[in-house]
Order: C-alpha cells, then structure tokens, then sequence
C-alpha cells in the first residue's frame, strides 16, 4: 500500500509559496452558558469532531493564562466557545469524556491538561494527528506543514499571539480558531481515506 501524501516532509520555504486557504463556512461563537450548552447538544449528535484550544499568548517569564478559547469543528459548524465566558458546561464536559465521539487535533495532550485545569473531566476520545503522521513515515507533524502536504495549501497564522481572552473577538480571530479545528477533522478523514488509520486502535 503506498503512503499518502507521497512527499513525507516540506520546508517553511516550500510551505511560504503555497497559496492561503482558510475556513469559509459558518462560525458559530457561544459566549454564554446557555449558548455553550445548545451548541454541545448538537455535537453530542457527531462522531467525528476538529479540535483545539487558544489560549492568551504570554510575553513574561512566569506568566500564565488558562485556556481562553475551545475550538470544536463538526460536519456543518465550527463552534467558538469563549471558555471565560461560558464556562465547560455539563453537555460539554460529556462531549470531552464521550469514547464515541473522536476529537481529532495536534498537540493535544496540553490542551486537554489545560482544560482539566478549568474544569477536572476524564478526556476520552481524542486522535493525535501528529502520531498518526509519524507512522505514515511524515517528517513534519505541525498543522501547518500537514496542511502543506495533504491539501497544497497553507494556512496563515497573522493571529496566533493575538489576546484569545478578548470579550469580543475579531473576523479574523474567528477565522483563524475556526481554521484550526476545521483542519483537524479534514486531516483525521484524509489519513482514514488513505487507509492510514486502524480502527482498532481507536
């Protein structure tokens, strides 16, 4: 069976070339409890799910921030939940623990740590893409260069170190979160279409 993408590593040079590509579909930010909890309802409905989290950038030794945004992509949505806001509600608390619903993303194990923080939960279904590109024989396990390699596109990161904490977040940081998580479930299906993944170690 021969692996996919057939190039198994690209430089920032190759990656910097590649035309911008963003998530372009309907973003959905929940900064109330109530709106948390209806959002969660309807991705209790998925089985797959793009994830990550963002958290307000630190620029002096011993600062820290606790996770401000939670990034979660179904089929049709991308949901921001502004976690300061709307606080991990019960319904998302179960949607982090559920087995059965796969949350697919990169570096996930301190994103998940920091999550734990605001609200102790026991996390169950989460895919380290970067672990599945390691066995795929993939140089690169970075969203941005998985990116690169599977869909020739790269995506930008103007907002990475903006302030996630924000009460009203921008166009763009929206954008950028919704990018992320959106490319955590495009990936997940890539690898499973490829035949990359085996069920039975999920």
């Amino acid at each position: 069976m021969s692996l996919f993408p057939e190039k198994k590593s690209i430089s920032k040079a190759e990656i910097n070339e590649l035309p911008i590509q963003a998530y372009e579909d309907d973003i959905v930010c929940c900064s109330t409890p109530d709106e948390a909890e209806e959002a969660a309802q309807k991705l209790l409905k998925e089985t797959l799910l793009g994830f990550d989290t963002e958290t307000r950038p630190t620029f002096k030794k011993g600062e820290h921030y606790p996770p401000a945004l939670l990034q979660l992509a179904g089929e049709n949505h991308v949901f921001l939940f502004q976690i300061q806001q709307c606080t991990l509600t019960p319904s998302l608390i179960e949607l982090l623990s559920r087995s059965d619903i796969l949350k697919a993303g990169v570096a996930l194990d301190r994103d998940v740590d920091e999550l734990k923080q605001v609200t102790p939960f026991q996390p169950a279904g989460f895919v380290e893409l970067a672990d599945l590109a390691k066995e795929a024989g993939i140089k690169n396990l970075g969203l941005r260069a998985l990116a690169a390699l599977f869909f020739n596109f790269r995506i930008s990161k103007k907002e990475q170190v903006s302030n996630w904490a924000k009460l009203e977040l921008s166009d763009s940081q929206k954008q950028y979160a919704a990018t992320d998580a959106w490319l955590g479930r495009r990936l997940y299906q890539a690898f499973k279409e490829k035949g990359l993944i085996d069920p039975s170690a999920l």
